[in-house]
């Protein structure tokens, strides 16, 4: 059928898109602990020419902006094959329009990172809507996969656990967001140890001790949030469910190991990008996790439950009486 090849087509460019957004993000991260943010110090172009100057920190920022681009096109293209087919505008146009918004904030934003000389409010602004069109181009691919699909019994999901999982997305974009202004605040080291702060279990919470401790703090709550996520799911009847929840409690769990690497290691660049890296992949599956959630039935207690003792006994009494007349 024409429709499903159209949302074929749709899903497909949506999650190439994603997919090298993806890597953006972790570029980013790259470029901010190189502290090659203003290495093109002119935007567009970069030392006024298509093709800069052949130098690392250069060729970083430079690579960060040609990913930028493709991005650009990527969704372009997406956005065009959804607004040119007519069922794939209805369901999804208004998705492709969010997305195309979002890119432009997000091309302003890196922009402005330049002609503000690294503002840590606009980077960290930079970050958090890259991350949003992140997950918008996954609900974008998610949603137009999900109507190339025929009907189909759906397993039943517990009650609750649709909002709990949407609060962990949440929370993880959270989480993220604050890393990033930690790192653009260059408060990554304010506290050098852990798991105390400065020798102290107890530090202020001001200034940029203040900044890292509550991104700790976040990363603790943020994992225990996790972990009773993964023992809701652990109740799922998908399987597909249940191992969502184990996976991204246990990135979770990965991801506080590797920020304290990058505490202890002193923020090594690879450690570092792998940090964003994970975040955004725990994003990404909490984020299609939710998306298959919201395709089932809820689970109503009652219908689930047996039926209590005294009523089934008084029940199986009126049937035999039914028949002995």
């Amino acid at each position: 059928m024409p429709a499903v090849r159209d949302f074929t087509i749709t899903a497909r460019l949506a999650f190439v898109t994603a997919t090298v957004m993806f890597a953006l993000i972790v570029v980013g991260s790259i470029v901010r602990t190189t502290g090659s943010g203003l290495a093109c110090p002119d935007w567009p172009l970069c030392h006024g020419r298509l093709i800069p100057p052949l130098q690392f920190n250069i060729l970083i920022e430079w690579f960060h902006r040609l990913l930028a681009l493709v991005v650009g096109i990527g969704l372009l293209a997406t956005a065009a094959w959804t607004w040119t087919r007519p069922e794939t505008r209805k369901r999804l146009g208004g998705l492709a329009v969010t997305s195309i918004a979002l890119y432009l904030s997000q091309a302003l934003l890196g922009a402005l990172t330049v002609w503000k000389l690294l503002d840590p409010n606009v980077v960290s602004g930079h970050l958090a809507v890259g991350l949003l069109l992140f997950a918008t181009l996954l609900t974008l691919g998610w949603r137009a996969r999900q109507a190339t699909r025929a009907p189909e019994r759906s397993p039943m999901r517990p009650a609750g656990l649709l909002p709990l999982f949407a609060t962990a997305t949440a929370a993880i974009w959270a989480q993220a967001v604050l890393g990033g202004m930690v790192s653009t605040n260059h408060a990554s080291l304010a506290c050098p140890d852990w798991p105390t702060c400065n020798g102290r279990w107890l530090p202020e919470f001001s200034g940029l001790v203040g900044l890292q401790m509550a991104h700790r703090l976040g990363a603790y709550l943020l994992i225990a949030l996790l972990a009773w996520v993964a023992v809701r799911a652990g109740g799922a009847p998908d399987a597909t469910t249940r191992n969502l929840g184990r996976v991204v409690f246990l990135l979770a769990l990965a991801q506080g190991a590797i920020g304290v690497a990058n505490v202890l290691l002193g923020i090594p660049v690879w450690v570092s990008a792998l940090h964003l890296g994970n975040a955004a992949l725990m994003l990404a599956l909490a984020l299609i996790a939710t998306f298959r959630l919201t395709a089932m039935p809820v689970a109503e207690r009652a219908a689930l439950d047996p039926p209590p003792a005294r009523l089934r006994t008084k029940s199986g009494a009126n049937v035999e009486r039914a028949v002995a007349r």
